[in-house]
């Protein structure tokens, strides 16, 4: 699309074969939304969102939709990572069973990374998996969950504990979207972004250390970058069976911890993943099979507190809790350890390492106090 009033979209393909997907990227895509799922999506069509994004954009993206003549029913949900949960699931697959979505329907998800979690977990469980649209209005959700097929929910116990492989048909990321965002939200997915340059490009993470808005002239770029950097690591590890994908993990194995201690309440995902993304680049220094330079460590906390992340823990989160937390992950091995993605330099990562308590230890001390 360019001609005639249409938007400029940047393409990135997702390369997997039978389910292969684009992420289209650019500025005033949703009022072309219609247009650009046509042949991705049948009717009846399901929206979820939720009731902030519902306010923002849920009437003039349902309006896009009616010259087309696909009709949408809107299942909305309460904000924030509460709503992750089998118990919002389960009353979302009854919904759409009572409005007789059928197999060839189609369920969008519009709104950020919990929308996106949540609806492609209810896409890939209801009558065994039916097809989505991902359309992230998050930063965070734009460069990176809603790439790549993973869905899930929470329990109790820890963060995506139940989940699924489910890809999108495909991904509309339009840019405006993010002028709404709290700056608070914005630089939360900064904290992703960062990471992209951290673990590949590191002219990325010179581009982005002294902080973007999302009024630059050159955030298609940025989002395209981190897309396609997610996008290749994804099509050589689709299911996490060869190891590369953990490289997205860099950041998460304490990230997830910190939020799982803080109640899923105390900080934004992105802010967690800014605290372990601190942690992960000074254990990089002192762990003897890395040596990151000190140098590489601490522009990396400059970058994360030039893009206002939060660089301490607060102190009314518990070393103990987030321990505990740690013994949770997802991604703890056969031996009941934690594997880590750690620099050698800024722009090349690497994962599988082991990392003793007293380096974990030392990393949490670090989290106490501001370089």
């Amino acid at each position: 699309m360019s001609s005639s009033g249409s938007p400029e979209v940047r393409v990135v393909r997702v390369d997997l074969g039978a389910r292969a997907y684009d992420v289209l990227i650019g500025r005033g895509l949703l009022a072309h939304a219609a247009q650009l799922i046509e042949g991705r999506a049948v009717s009846p069509l399901a929206i979820i969102t939720d009731s902030i994004v519902l306010g923002h954009y849920g009437p003039a993206f349902e309006q896009a939709m009616k010259p087309r003549g696909l009709a949408a029913y809107r299942l909305v949900v309460e904000p924030g990572e509460a709503s992750k949960s089998m118990t919002t699931a389960a009353r979302l697959l009854s919904e759409l069973a009572q409005i007789k979505v059928s197999r060839a329907g189609t369920l969008i998800a519009l709104g950020g990374g919990v929308i996106g979690d949540l609806a492609g977990f209810v896409a890939a469980s209801y009558l065994r998996g039916i097809g989505f649209i991902q359309v992230p209005t998050t930063l965070l959700a734009m460069v990176d969950s809603s790439v790549g097929g993973k869905t899930g929910v929470n329990l109790p116990e820890g963060k995506n504990l139940v989940g699924a492989f489910h890809q999108p048909r495909l991904v509309v990321a339009d840019l405006d979207t993010l002028t709404t965002l709290p700056a608070r939200e914005f630089n939360a997915g900064m904290a992703e972004v960062i990471k992209y340059g951290a673990i590949r490009d590191r002219a990325l993470f010179d581009r982005v250390a002294n902080g973007t808005t999302p009024q630059d002239d050159d955030l298609a770029g940025i989002v395209e970058k981190c897309v396609a950097i997610k996008a290749r690591i994804v099509e050589r590890d689709e299911f996490e069976t060869t190891g590369e994908r953990a490289l997205l993990n860099f950041g998460h194995t304490l990230g997830h911890a910190i939020e799982k201690a803080g109640g899923y309440t105390r900080y934004l995902h992105g802010e967690a993943i800014a605290l372990g993304m601190r942690a992960a680049a000074w254990l990089s220094v002192w762990h003897p099979e890395t040596q990151l330079p000190e140098a590489d460590a601490r522009a990396l906390e400059q970058a994360l507190l030039d893009n206002d992340l939060p660089l301490e823990l607060n102190p009314d989160i518990s070393r103990d809790a987030v321990l505990q937390a740690l013994g949770h992950d997802k991604k703890v091995a056969a031996d009941g350890g934690n594997r880590w993605v750690l620099l050698k330099k800024l722009g090349e990562g690497q994962s599988g390492y082991t990392v003793g308590p007293d380096l974990i230890q030392k990393a949490l001390s670090l989290l106490s106090n501001h370089p």
